[in-house]
């Protein structure tokens, strides 16, 4: 039985790029039956949005500074429960799928969806469905149809890891130290490139750096590297 649909159905946005948050505010707030009500540019100001204005659904980005998409999305399942979570990104790969879905998501699309399947989304996600854009679907066929991937290696350094890194995250930061290219992280871990990306951009995140030289200090600092 689903949940009936608030008419208007009240949403907040959250993308670090002004462009597109500034976009999908006309964009959404133009349709019948949305109303936006605020909008944020990282993970912190979505959960400030959120409890300021109590809406219905956030669409929300997953690469975002200060507290990226993960974060905020299991942030946000665990204090506003009642809150649609719909994510809006361009990663399809598996990792950021299931993670976000793991972490409380109702729905993932990509950011080439038009407004009405952006709107629909939305809608369903109020009402306790879940809908997931074509090429997310097939990502998630493809994860759950296809061999194990292999073990992650142990980092370098035992026991738990700095500023909220993964196993994998860390791997992938000691490949970056010893000067490997993303294709070349990619082909060792059997990985895609963009998978490989977005965990770079999420390593990024969690270690305050701009780019892989900083990257590679906060290894060196936090003794990642063997």
């Amino acid at each position: 039985m689903t949940i009936p649909v608030p008419d208007p159905l009240r949403l907040v946005i959250a993308d670090d790029q002004a462009s597109v948050r500034e976009g999908l505010v006309l964009l959404l707030g133009g349709l019948p039956g949305i109303e936006v009500v605020g909008s944020a540019a990282d993970g912190e100001q979505a959960l400030a949005r959120v409890a300021e204005h109590q809406p219905d659904a956030i669409l929300l980005d997953l690469n975002m500074p200060v507290l990226d998409g993960i974060g905020a999305t299991r942030r946000l399942a665990a204090e506003h429960p009642a809150v649609a979570i719909v994510v809006l990104t361009t990663y399809v790969d598996d990792t950021n799928v299931l993670e976000a879905l793991k972490a409380g998501a109702r729905s993932y699309m990509t950011k080439d969806a038009d407004r009405t399947d952006i709107a629909r989304a939305l809608q369903a996600a109020v009402a306790g469905l879940t809908v997931f854009d074509p090429r997310v679907h097939d990502t998630l066929l493809a994860a759950t149809a296809g061999p194990p991937a292999p073990a992650p290696r142990a980092p370098a350094a035992s026991g738990s890891l700095p500023g909220g890194l993964t196993h994998r995250e860390a791997e992938i930061l000691a490949l970056i130290a010893r000067g490997l290219t993303n294709p070349e992280i990619a082909s060792h871990l059997c990985l895609s490139n963009h998978t490989v990306k977005s965990h770079i951009n999420r390593i990024f995140t969690k270690t305050s750096s701009r780019d892989r030289a900083a990257a590679i200090n906060y290894a060196h600092r936090h003794n990642l590297i063997s």
